[in-house]
């Protein structure tokens, strides 16, 4: 029988602070643009940037530059989860639930 709960896995790269936070807003929320993500987190541009790189180059999040809407000429990034990124983020909430139990993770 299969269980719906993830199997606990700290994992070091969700694990820093402003990552963390990345994937619970995004665990949550679902697709954010980087300057709402930005101001979310209270962190400059290029604090944001790097922790979605880091969180990008290990495949947990995707990041997609779309032309903004009303014609205007940049374009917005937007940020979300990957299937990988969900899974991995769940198994680390799941194994911080153990160490705050008491429990060995």
């Amino acid at each position: 029988m299969a269980s719906d709960s993830p199997e606990p896995v700290f994992d070091e790269v969700i694990h820093a602070p402003v990552r963390l936070r990345i994937c619970g807003l995004l665990d949550t929320y679902g697709t954010v643009r980087f300057d709402v993500l930005r101001d979310t987190l209270g962190v400059s541009d290029a604090t944001c940037s790097k922790h979605l790189k880091t969180l990008a180059d290990h495949d947990y999040v995707r990041l997609d530059k779309k032309a903004c809407d009303g014609g205007k000429a940049y374009k917005v990034t937007w940020v979300r989860l990957t299937r990988e990124g969900k899974a991995a983020f769940q198994s680390h909430v799941a194994a911080l639930r153990q160490i705050v139990a008491g429990q060995a993770a």
